[in-house]
C-alpha cells in the first residue's frame, strides 16, 4: 500500500464528449497529472475528435480542460486545467525497466475509477503495428497486467511508484483484457510532452530511411551474418541519412552507444531526438563495421524548430 496509495492522487478519470449526430455520446479514458499546475498526459485517441474534454480528479473535483497539444505519431496528447497545488507523479527511466520486472497500472476500466492491477514487463520495444498515423513510432512496453478499455491514458508504474510509460492498447479478439497490454515508455513521453509544451507540436526528428525488420530469409538471401539490426531498404535523396553516407543495403546497429536490434528500437531513438541533433549511427555494411555522424533533419529537410501555428517553417 505504501507505493499505491500515494499515486492514486494524481490519477484521475478523463470522461470526454464526441462531436457526434444526436444522441451525444460520451466516452471515459484515464490520464496522469505531470505537473502541480495542471498539465496532463494521456492518449491521443481517448480525447481525439472531442468537442468537450472534462477531467474528475481522484477527490471528484471536476474540470474542463485544454487540449495543450496532440501527438498521433506517439498517440500522446496533452491537456490543461485550470488547477494548482495538485499532487503529481515523478516520472522513471524506462530505459532501466527489465523483462520480468514487477510493474502496476491504474486506470478507469469499465469507469471503475482509481482500479490498479499487478502485472510484469512481458517485452520491451514492442510493435504490434497499432497507430493509425503516417509516421508512427511503436516502440510499447508490453505487459501481462489487466488492461481493459477505459485504461487508455493512464499509468504504468514501477514498484517505486514512478511513471514509466502510459498504457495505451490492449491485443485482444474481444476488446477486453486478455494477457496482453501496451504502453508508451516515458522515454518517448517525457520528450513529446516538452516539446508540446514548448511548442505546442512535436518537433520530430527525421532520418530518412525506409528499413525493415531482418529476418532469417532476407539475411540468407543478403548474405548477411546478423538478425539484429535495422536494415535499409532504401535512403531518401538529401535526407539526414543521404547526407551523412548511409545507403541502401546497411544494417543500423546502434544509434549513439544503444543497440538496436529491431525497427522499433531503431524508431524509439530516433523519436527521443529533435531536427538538428548530432547522434552517431554505427552500421553494418558488407558485414563491417562503420559509424557515420548524422545531423538529423525535420519533416521538412531542414534543421529548424517547427511551430504549432507554422509547421512549415523554415
Amino acid at each position: 500500500s505504501s507505493v499505491i496509495d500515494p499515486f492514486l492522487e494524481f490519477f484521475f478519470g478523463l470522461p470526454h464528449y464526441q462531436e457526434r449526430p444526436q444522441p451525444q455520446q460520451q466516452g471515459f479514458g484515464s490520464g496522469v497529472i505531470i505537473s502541480n499546475d495542471g498539465y496532463i498526459v494521456t492518449n491521443n485517441h481517448v480525447i481525439d475528435r472531442a468537442d468537450m474534454i472534462q477531467v474528475v480528479l481522484n477527490d471528484k473535483r471536476t474540470y474542463t480542460a485544454q487540449l495543450v497539444g496532440t501527438d498521433p505519431t506517439t498517440d500522446i496528447a496533452l491537456l490543461k486545467i485550470e488547477a494548482d497545488s495538485l499532487p503529481t507523479i515523478t516520472f522513471g527511466d524506462s530505459d532501466m525497466l527489465k523483462v520480468g520486472e514487477w510493474v502496476l497500472a491504474v486506470g478507469n476500466p469499465f469507469n471503475l475509477t482509481s482500479t490498479v492491477t499487478a502485472g510484469i514487463v512481458s517485452a520491451k520495444a514492442r510493435n504490434i503495428n497499432i497507430l493509425n498515423a503516417a509516421m508512427k513510432i511503436e516502440s510499447f512496453i508490453q505487459t501481462d497486467a489487466a488492461v481493459n478499455p477505459g485504461n487508455s491514458g493512464g499509468a504504468l508504474v514501477n514498484i517505486q511508484g514512478r511513471l514509466v510509460g502510459i498504457n495505451t492498447a490492449i491485443a485482444s479478439e474481444t476488446g477486453s483484457y486478455a494477457g496482453y497490454a501496451f504502453a508508451v515508455p516515458t522515454s518517448i513521453v517525457q520528450k513529446v510532452v516538452e516539446d508540446l509544451k514548448q511548442h505546442g507540436t512535436v518537433q520530430r526528428a527525421i532520418l530518412g530511411v525506409q528499413i525493415a525488420d531482418i529476418t532469417d530469409r532476407l539475411a540468407k538471401d543478403r548474405n548477411i551474418h546478423t538478425l539484429a539490426g535495422a536494415y535499409v531498404n532504401s535512403v531518401m535523396e538529401l535526407s539526414a541519412a543521404h547526407m551523412a553516407g548511409i545507403t541502401e543495403g546497411d544494417i543500423i546497429t546502434h544509434v549513439n552507444n544503444s543497440p538496436i536490434k529491431t525497427v522499433a528500437e531503431l524508431q524509439e531513438q530516433i523519436g527521443r531526438h529533435r531536427p538538428g541533433d548530432e547522434i552517431t549511427i554505427t552500421l553494418l555494411r558488407n558485414n563491417t563495421s562503420i559509424t557515420l555522424p548524422v545531423t538529423l533533419q525535420n519533416r521538412q529537410g531542414t534543421t529548424e524548430i517547427l511551430t504549432k501555428d507554422n509547421p512549415t517553417q523554415h
